[in-house]
């Protein structure tokens, strides 16, 4: 089982992510890499999205969580109560983005594999994301705001760049606020 997060320099990071075949999306193979990808974001405090080549499987597959879509509701709360909510992954099996919107939004980042590290990348404030979900169903979804940062992210993973390729003013967390 690989459930644990990839941490850069690792060479499956800077990896263009191999499609899934669609036959093979409901196979015991894909269905078990889907899961590792749920096991392992589930373990995380601050994970909102990831990429299978971050638990260390170069395939285009990526999970958001259902709460980066209900941000705006949720980011008052206290971190406690936050991480004790049960949030819903949504999967993502060979996406694209087929639209984005032309303004863009310049807003601070981080990543699971890149752990401390923070900066600001400018993305679409808008995109629309067709791909594959976990039964073998194709579909497309609008995506604005934070969500919209989600998939434009992850789907760096799967083409091999991270987010700190992209980023200006780029800080380093030290270790105790990272655990506090």
């Amino acid at each position: 089982m690989k459930d644990k997060i990839i941490k850069e320099p690792n060479k499956v990071l800077h990896q263009h992510a191999a499609e899934v075949l669609i036959e093979e999306i409901t196979s015991p193979k894909i269905q078990r890499v889907i899961q590792d990808m749920k096991d392992a974001l589930q373990k995380t405090r601050e994970g909102i999205g990831i990429a299978a080549p971050q638990i260390g499987y170069a395939l285009r597959i990526f999970l958001a969580s259902e709460e980066a879509l209900r941000w705006d509701k949720v980011k008052d709360l206290p971190e406690e109560e936050r991480s004790t909510m049960k949030w819903e992954y949504y999967t993502f099996i060979n996406p694209v983005i087929k639209k984005t919107a032309s303004k863009k939004i310049n807003e601070t980042e981080g990543c699971l594999s890149v752990p401390g590290i923070y900066g600001a990348v400018e993305r679409k404030e808008k995109a629309t994301i067709e791909a594959y979900n976990e039964w073998g169903e194709k579909f497309q979804r609008g995506t604005s705001k934070l969500y919209a940062r989600v998939m434009q992210h992850e789907i760096d993973h799967l083409n091999g760049i991270l987010f700190i390729e992209k980023a200006k003013n780029i800080q380093k967390l030290s270790r105790k606020k990272e655990e506090s």
